[in-house]
């Protein structure tokens, strides 16, 4: 006998809707009743219609480069070869099928320049929870690893949380912020994970991905850019092979930095070293307006101006670039 479609159709989103009360309290009887759902409505994979009530890892979900570019390209301000250079990375690695290794990025410049912004854009085109996502992991260096005596400890479980985060879904995506505080030779514990190997111990890191952001470099970063202002230059001309050999040997030799004489730069793991520009008042003013829509704010040319005015440059006489670049921008505009 066959069920009369339109009563199928309204039992199966009982049964739905009881799946998502009890998702809180039985994961079993959630996968039972969504079981007997898909049976009824033949429509759905039992894996779709879980996936609608909990996270699923979509390892081989394919990227959508235009949604990325665009995130990219308005909202990310100032920041030409970082808008490039990551889509570029991104785009190459989701697309293909049997990767050799990691994806590993490392995000250089001051602070207020994007860096952890980007890897919230990143990370929401990735997963569409985003920072959120059981399948995103930040680490913060002052919070994670805050003792040099316990290097080793930090080593062991660093290792443990990857492998065991990978298991669970190969397209985990592992950040690590304030890399330039990290105690030097904790993230080689990672370097097996970021090399060529087929597997380790029966699990493989090739899709997974690795984003480090760190201000290392930023000095060599804005020197860069101030040589082109001074020489009458755009900093849009400024290109990768004018920053990324100067900064993988300044990071390396720098002894404040998390990666100084790391095995992941002489096994040269890392696949991009990607320079945050300083931003000067211009951009200033696109930070403004962008968090005054994100407010749901009207945009008072006023408030810009004022709001950026309010900021520190340098340097003392050129007074180019803002000292904190965006950083501070969301809490002055609350005095407006």
């Amino acid at each position: 006998m066959r069920l009369d479609p339109r009563l199928g159709g309204a039992a199966a989103l009982r049964l739905l809707l009881a799946a998502h009360v009890v998702a809180a309290f039985e994961p079993i009887t959630v996968g039972i009743a969504i079981g007997a759902a898909s049976a009824l409505t033949g429509y759905l994979s039992y894996k779709d219609l879980y996936c609608r009530f909990a996270e699923c890892c979509r390892s081989e979900r394919p990227l959508n480069a235009s949604a990325l570019k665009q995130d990219l390209e308005e909202k990310l301000f100032g920041q030409h070869l970082a808008t490039e250079v990551i889509l570029k990375a991104l785009t190459g690695f989701k697309n293909n099928k049997n990767p050799k290794k990691p994806l590993t990025l490392s995000l250089h410049g001051w602070a207020g320049t994007g860096k952890n912004f980007v890897s919230q854009i990143v990370a929401e085109n990735l997963h569409p929870k985003g920072l959120k996502s059981n399948f995103v992991h930040l680490f913060v260096s002052t919070l994670h690893f805050p003792h040099e005596q316990h290097i080793k400890l930090y080593q062991d479980q660093l290792q443990k949380w990857i492998r065991g985060n990978v298991s669970a879904c190969a397209g985990s995506v592992f950040i690590f912020d304030e890399m330039d505080k990290l105690h030097p030779g904790v993230i080689d514990a990672i370097k097996p994970f970021l090399d060529y190997y087929e597997q380790i111990d029966g699990v493989s890191y090739r899709k997974a991905i690795f984003i480090f952001l760190s201000n290392a470099g930023g000095d060599l970063i804005t020197k860069t850019a101030l040589d082109f202002w001074r020489a009458g230059r755009k900093r849009e001309d400024i290109q990768l092979k004018d920053l990324e050999a100067v900064l993988s040997v300044g990071v390396f030799n720098n002894k404040h930095s998390g990666l100084w004489h790391s095995g992941l730069i002489d096994r040269n793991l890392i696949d991009y070293f990607i320079p945050f520009l300083p931003l000067e008042y211009r951009h200033v003013k696109m930070c403004v307006r962008a968090e005054m829509r994100a407010r749901g704010s009207a945009i008072y040319e006023d408030v810009v101006t004022r709001v950026a005015e309010e900021m520190t440059f340098f340097p003392k006489d050129e007074k180019i670039y803002s000292d904190k670049g965006c950083k501070t921008v969301q809490s002055r505009l609350d005095f407006y």
